[in-house]
């Protein structure tokens, strides 16, 4: 018998189904309390019996074709190193152009823009998933409308406020949670189902063509709305990492999409009894004696499906540190067993102020569907372009097919997208100007890193030469350890020299430490350290780091050992030089954006917190850098 029939492997793949249920799946599985009735908000589309099923055949296809194909049959295939999401995309596809450097930029900035516009959908995404829900109160009790709002800003106080207790204690409430809620849908769609089983029909792909025929650029407008049965498929592919191709695919197949299905079909079958439904179709599904605890199982969907954005923010806001996109930022970890559970105050907080922003700003889950879709589908075009770069240069399939199986993707992603954009003036630009700024913020890091570098070494020391002129006449030597930093191998870093400059010392044992952050997601132990002796008991060391493991030098350097490095931790310094940027006016970015990097740079988090050095042991010196 095959390992993987083993009774332990079928409880761990059933708990991690369970685990993707509550995660993965927390922002599609909410779509049902908004995406039907956004169609047909505003009058646009009439809910005549035709409109209905024609309706209600684009949403199973455009779910079928998008999630059920698209992400969970081809792209969760595209992982790299078991890793998914835009950067794992972003990695594997400047890998795959990498002869072909000026593609390889351009694809950079593509995924760049793309990662940017993710934080504008992870402000939209709880905005809008706990309105929807709390817009229950209309659905019963009318009279209280007017507390909507505070309501709405109260479950995300609280939501944002117990974020830096860590995920571990929700998470495990999560799964449970979304079967229920699963469940429910479920329950909910049967019935009228069983009492109008017409509306079945609407799973023929010619009543979406019909509609798509007889209304034309309404139609069109429609597509917008209707994206958001496909919000969160995105999920998908950056949680493989976590959970696995298999249990993201069984819950998928198995209990989410038949959910999904029976409910959206459930308010088909009953707008085609009762067309005055529209106002909320979702809500008047249910019987009278389930109002109540209906209305408070959406709102805790609801704030799994923003837990879920919330976490993905914290992980991709990592990723980016360590790729060198964003400056560092001060990441606690939750949870000593879990090293993905992590807490960003600084992304935590400015989440919270925006989604208060849109919430208030838009006032209800009907005007936020303007804002909403525009991030979507942009991150699904550009995931589609990524596929097409890595299926055909990376993993060297014929030409004819890579085209034919991404084109068509990217025609359908293209067609949701530009429908979006009619909604540009309604709110769409919130996202965009989200994404943008976050975007303005990325490329002035990266660049401004870039020319620092290139500064820094103009005015380098090559180490070697520095050392072997040193030790014709060698200072004191002092007991201990000293691990210097430096961003560049084989320079000699300027905590060395003012070191040498005031100390007028060296300690017997030199470590030349460079921590090197790579584009895949892991970075093994036997290929944590690389190093070269340089006499005198002098050695440089790189460090390596995936862009997901914990860039914990001490421990790292632990591994030294068994090349005959022997550290003391009581014995042993860290030195580290603090570079003060100073904006000119000359060559490299414009002023304002030197500026802007001047200032980031300043107020990153201190690179000792980043590395995990003990705090006892740090000796920081600062110079001035002109750029």
């Amino acid at each position: 018998m095959s390992s993987n029939n083993t009774p332990q492997s079928k409880s761990a793949l059933a708990g991690l189904t369970l685990g993707a249920l509550g995660v993965v799946y927390g922002d599609i599985g909410t779509s049902p309390l908004y995406a039907l009735k956004e169609v047909f908000h505003g009058g646009h589309v009439a809910p005549t019996a035709d409109n209905i099923l024609g309706v209600l055949s684009l949403l199973f296809w455009t779910m079928t074709t998008i999630v059920s194909v698209k992400y969970v049959l081809l792209i969760l295939r595209a992982d790299n190193n078991g890793e998914g999401g835009l950067i794992a995309m972003l990695a594997l596809a400047t890998n795959a152009v990498n002869d072909k450097p000026q593609l390889r930029r351009g694809l950079l900035l593509v995924g760049l823009f793309g990662t940017a516009i993710f934080y504008g959908d992870a402000v939209i995404t709880p905005a809008m998933t706990v309105l929807g829900a709390v817009e229950g109160i209309d659905v019963y009790q009318p009279q209280f409308h007017d507390a909507i709002l505070p309501l709405t800003l109260l479950v995300l106080a609280g939501l944002f406020a117990v974020q830096r207790f860590g995920t571990g204690g929700i998470g495990r409430a999560f799964g449970p949670v979304m079967v229920l809620w699963f469940g429910a849908l479920a329950a909910l769609g049967l019935p009228h189902i069983l009492d109008n089983p017409h509306v079945l029909v609407a799973v023929n792909p010619a009543y979406a063509l019909a509609f798509c025929l007889a209304h034309k650029w309404v139609a069109f407008v429609a597509l917008g709305a209707v994206v958001l049965v496909v919000t969160g498929g995105e999920a998908l592919y950056a949680d493989l990492g976590h959970f696995g191709r298999k249990p993201i695919r069984i819950a998928w197949y198995g209990v989410v999409m038949p959910a999904l299905v029976l409910n959206y079909f459930g308010q088909g079958a009953m707008l085609l009894d009762n067309p005055e439904g529209v106002k909320n179709p979702f809500f008047l599904l249910a019987p009278d004696w389930a109002e109540i605890p209906l209305f408070l199982l959406a709102t805790c969907a609801a704030i799994v499906a923003s837990q879920a954005l919330i976490t993905a923010a914290f992980s991709v806001t990592k990723q980016a540190v360590q790729l060198g996109i964003l400056p560092r930022m001060r990441i606690l970890h939750t949870s000593v067993r879990d090293t993905g559970q992590i807490y960003v105050p600084f992304v935590n907080w400015g989440l919270f102020v925006f989604i208060v922003l849109a919430v208030v700003l838009f006032g209800s889950s009907s005007k936020l569907a303007g804002a909403y879709g525009i991030a979507v589908t942009i991150d699904m075009t550009i995931t589609t372009v990524m596929t097409f770069f890595v299926i055909r240069h990376g993993w060297k399939y014929p030409l004819p097919l890579c085209l034919l199986a991404t084109g068509f993707f990217f025609v359908i992603d293209l067609t949701f997208l530009a429908s979006n954009m009619l909604k540009l003036l309604a709110g769409g630009w919130f996202p965009l100007m989200i994404g943008i700024g976050m975007f303005t913020l990325m490329l002035t890091w990266k660049q401004g890193r870039r020319q620092l570098s290139n500064k820094l070494r103009e005015d380098a020391i090559d180490l070697k030469s520095f050392l072997e002129a040193i030790f014709v006449n060698p200072p004191t030597r002092v007991a201990g350890t000293a691990v210097f930093l430096a961003a560049e191998a084989g320079v000699t870093p300027n905590a060395l020299l003012h070191n040498l400059k005031h100390n007028k010392v060296l300690h017997e044992q030199n470590l030349f430490v460079t921590v090197k952050h790579h584009e895949v997601p892991w970075v093994g132990f036997d290929k944590r350290v690389r190093y070269e002796p340089l006499g005198n008991d002098c050695w440089m060391v790189s460090l390596n780091f995936g862009f997901k493991n914990e860039p914990d030098v001490p421990e790292a350097l632990k591994l030294m050992k068994q090349h005959g490095v022997h550290l003391d931790e009581m014995e042993t310094s860290y030195f580290l030089s603090r570079d003060i940027v100073i904006p000119t006016i000359g060559s490299g970015m414009a002023l304002w954006r030197e500026k802007l990097f001047a200032s980031m740079h300043r107020n990153a988090a201190a690179a000792a917190d980043f590395l995990h050095l003990p705090t006892n042991r740090i000796v920081e010196l600062g110079s001035k850098v002109e750029i």
